[in-house]
Order: structure tokens, then C-alpha cells, then sequence
């Protein structure tokens, strides 16, 4: 009877290796979970909500895990007949992500919050609710690779170069990484639109968002003074002997580099050499003093190899986009890491996160002091 159909069902299902799909509404994520259930998996599919529009103050549905978001992962649920949860990660995602942002800021760095939220949320709270679910394997859309070597996992980069993001996901641990899959980290980003376009995903052409999902305008300090209610003074650009160049519109509007936008005419072009805090002033140098060739870095974690006990050659990388540059690492005796390049590197940014590769492999990462 239909009785034994059901058990059938259910003993199948328990028979087969389950995963959470992490889906944000874009064609990876999408095509991670198609794959996965090509690969004879059970997969549910789940969109972290991480905040309300009107917490951010935007009315805008061009953001990650927007409401037009969560309708289109929805949708690819239902075509790979997939069940679909939404799960409220709101308040972490307020105390481990914006407030983090916010106080970075406020103290002159310049911070990453997607590698946190991968931290914190994607591959903390999902890996939690998968145990909790007793579901084997968390699946993200990202372009990234897990090998096993020996007895412990190794990250690598993802075939596809130019979309790799082995970079935001140097914090992972060994428990996790056995519990996660990339499935695309093997594919070129072409392959994935056209599978996404041969099952008829609704989002195979929706395009890859770039912006940090709670400022898709990209105008961090207006966010910054909107979210916490606070007017960030009017100071001096002053330039590195100290002599005053004009009147900045608050510290957190500034980063290191930065030329565009001082609204200052000067003789020559001038960069954010640094800001200093104390004073309220924003320092200008001119191109060539922004570089440097060392750069220590705390909350460091190894993640494809024991912490070294010796100094060690790799690779670093000090930002998302850039080409990693030769270096030497070494653990000092507080636990923080120094880097130094081979070749003095340009703007060196606090509050972003430096990674060292071998190859293709991560070897680990942390936060620039």
C-alpha cells in the first residue's frame, strides 16, 4: 500500500548523502546544487536572511539575499524538485558582520566583510544547522577547491583563475573543510551559465554581484552615518611634514591610497598615506611613499598546513584582485605573522587580509594590523 511506498522513499532517502545547498539567488549557487543532485545527492536549499531592506535603509532589490533573491533560488528549488528553507541569521549577521564593519572603520582600517560572513555565517551557523539536520555536506556556489592530502584537507584555488575566491576563504578549518563542497571549483565560469541556461534557470543571466550586499551604492560612509546615527567630524589633510592642505569630510570617507575624491586641488596628485585618529587628520603623501615592504597581521589562521615553526617562502596576496607577490613569513613569538615582500608593495591596508599561497595552495591568512 502507499504506506510502503513512503517507507521506501524515506529509507532511499536515508540512504543517500545529504547536503545543504547555500543558494543566494545567483546562477552559482544554482548550478552547485544541480551538480550536486547530479551527483545523486539529497539536497535541500536554503538563503540565509541577514538583514531587512529597511535596516540598511535601501529599497533597492540589486543586493545578495534581497527578497527578488530568495523568490529566484526558490524557483531553482522547484525545478530540481529541491525543498526550500529561509533561515534568520539576522542578529549574528548584525553582530558579527555590520557592527565589525562599522567599528573597523571608526578605528582607520579597511575592512572585508565577505570573508567574515563566510566565516561566521556560511561555514559557522550553516555547518551548525547542518549537524543539527544531520545532513553530511554544506555546498557554496564558490570557485574554490578541497583536496585531501595525507591526513588533512588543503584549499586550493579554483581552475578558473580569473573567478577565484580562495582568497575570502583562508579562515576555514579542517572540520570544515571535510564538511563542504565547491563544486564548481573545478569548471570555467562559462560552463556554469550554460548549464544554468540548458535547465531553464531563471537566473542564468543575472549577474554577478560585486558590491557588499548592505551597500549596493558602494558609498560606505553615508551607510556608516545612517546606520548609527553619528556625524563624523571635519578635520585636516595635512601632508607628511604636517603642514595643512585643506578640510576632510570625516575620517571614515578616507582609505589608504585613496586620490579620488579628497575634493582638494593641489599642484600634484596626492594619495591616503594614512589616518590619524587622535587628531581627527587624514595624511597625504605624494605616490611614491605608499609603499612598504612589510606588513605583520593577527587572528591568522593556517589552514592547509601546520603553523610553521621556520621562516617560510610563499606567496602573499594583500587584496581581492591583485597578483600574489613573492615574500618571506615568519610566526614571531606573540603569534602574529610577519610578511616580507621581496619587492615593496603599494598601500598596504589595515583591516584588510593578507594570504599566503604555495602554487595554487593556501597555506593561511589573517587581518593586516
Amino acid at each position: 500500500g502507499l504506506g510502503d511506498v513512503y517507507k521506501r522513499q524515506n529509507d532511499k532517502v536515508r540512504l543517500m548523502k545529504k547536503a545543504i545547498i547555500a543558494m543566494s539567488g545567483g546562477v552559482d549557487s544554482s548550478v552547485a546544487a544541480f551538480i550536486m543532485k547530479e551527483k545523486g545527492y539529497h539536497i535541500i536549499g536554503v538563503t540565509m536572511k541577514l538583514y531587512d531592506n529597511d535596516d540598511i535603509g535601501i529599497d533597492t532589490e540589486r543586493t545578495c539575499c534581497s527578497l527578488s533573491d530568495i523568490e529566484d533560488a526558490r524557483s531553482v528549488c522547484y525545478k530540481l524538485g529541491a525543498l526550500y528553507y529561509v533561515f534568520n541569521f539576522k542578529a549574528d549577521f548584525k553582530e558579527k558582520i555590520i557592527d565589525d564593519f562599522i567599528h573597523t572603520y571608526e578605528n582607520g582600517g579597511t575592512p572585508n566583510p565577505c570573508i567574515r560572513c563566510n566565516r561566521y555565517l556560511k561555514f559557522d551557523k550553516l555547518m551548525h544547522r547542518m549537524k543539527e539536520l544531520q545532513y553530511d555536506y554544506v555546498v557554496t556556489g564558490h570557485y574554490a577547491r578541497i583536496e585531501k592530502k595525507g591526513d588533512r584537507y588543503i584549499l586550493k584555488k579554483a581552475v578558473d583563475l580569473s573567478k577565484d575566491q580562495s582568497y575570502v576563504l583562508y579562515n576555514m578549518t579542517q572540520e570544515q573543510l571535510a564538511h563542504v563542497q565547491f563544486p564548481l571549483g573545478e569548471m570555467e565560469k562559462s560552463e556554469t551559465r550554460k548549464i544554468a541556461e540548458e535547465n531553464g534557470f531563471i537566473n542564468a543571466d543575472k549577474k554577478d554581484s560585486q558590491d557588499i550586499c548592505f551597500v549596493p551604492n558602494g558609498d560606505y560612509a553615508a551607510f556608516i552615518e545612517d546606520y548609527t546615527g553619528k556625524k563624523y567630524p571635519e578635520g585636516d589633510f595635512v601632508d607628511t611634514s604636517g603642514n595643512v592642505l585643506g578640510k576632510h569630510k570625516g575620517i571614515i570617507r578616507y582609505t589608504i591610497g585613496q586620490r579620488k575624491g579628497l575634493g582638494l586641488a593641489l599642484p600634484c596628485p596626492m594619495y591616503v598615506k594614512e589616518k590619524d585618529l587622535k587628531d581627527n587628520k587624514v595624511v597625504l603623501c605624494l605616490n611614491d611613499e605608499l609603499f612598504s615592504k612589510e606588513l605583520y597581521a593577527n587572528d591568522f589562521n593556517w589552514v592547509s598546513i601546520e603553523e610553521p615553526k621556520e621562516e617560510i617562502r610563499c606567496k602573499a596576496r594583500i587584496r581581492y584582485n591583485q597578483k600574489e607577490q613573492p615574500a618571506t613569513a615568519k610566526v614571531m613569538e606573540d603569534g602574529k605573522v610577519k610578511v616580507a615582500f621581496d619587492e615593496s608593495q603599494r598601500a598596504i591596508c589595515k583591516g584588510q587580509a593578507v594570504v599566503l599561497y604555495d602554487g595554487d595552495v593556501v597555506l593561511g591568512g589573517g587581518t593586516i594590523l
